[in-house]
């Protein structure tokens, strides 16, 4: 069923945990790819970013199908990333409560022996709950790993109200796309 030697080219205990959770076995190689841009679109941002970590790790190879996937948060026109600190995860935070915003998350898988690729992307809206300013403070101390500081997976958070679209995406790997994009190299996950 799978020929293919997997390669996760992200450090995300998350994504690993995705994949684990749909079926694959695989092995971990970090990207240390650059996340700068002049790209201004997130749906071209995503992309241009997970394929440059895709890239970066299959250069090092012979073979093996190299995952690699970047996620930004989109709120009215802004990119909002990771935070660079507690204050900062903070500001983030306090812009999110109570918005609807959009969240963008980048697929590449290359086949390190023939160089072939296959790119996509997928947006889910996401409706954060208003919370006290207290919970924004206790929150922005737990999330500095992650586009828009905050966690949909951690129960505890209980700040996202509804998701619309595919819920790992918001996660950081879509299962649609990613199933689609493996299907292409003869890959099956499960769900």
């Amino acid at each position: 069923m799978n020929e293919y030697k997997i390669i996760l080219a992200s450090a995300s205990p998350r994504r690993a945990m995705l994949l684990r959770k749909w079926g694959l076995k695989f092995k971990v190689v970090p990207s240390r790819a650059g996340e700068k841009t002049k790209l201004k679109k997130p749906g071209f941002i995503v992309r241009e970013l997970a394929l440059r970590k895709a890239l970066s790790v299959a250069a090092k190879l012979r073979r093996g199908l190299v995952i690699a996937a970047d996620t930004i948060v989109v709120l009215r026109g802004e990119i909002i990333g990771k935070p660079d600190g507690e204050k900062h995860a903070e500001k983030m935070l306090s812009k999110l409560n109570g918005s609807t915003h959009r969240v963008y998350t980048g697929i590449a898988v290359i086949d390190a022996s023939t160089g072939r690729k296959i790119l996509a992307y997928d947006v889910s809206r996401v409706k954060m709950r208003r919370i006290p300013q207290l919970d924004i403070v206790r929150l922005s101390r737990k999330h500095m790993d992650k586009a828009g500081a905050y966690a949909i997976q951690e129960k505890s958070d209980a700040f996202v109200e509804r998701v619309e679209g595919d819920y790992y995406n918001v996660v950081g790997l879509p299962y649609g796309k990613l199933k689609k994009l493996l299907s292409g190299f003869g890959v099956r996950i499960r769900k």
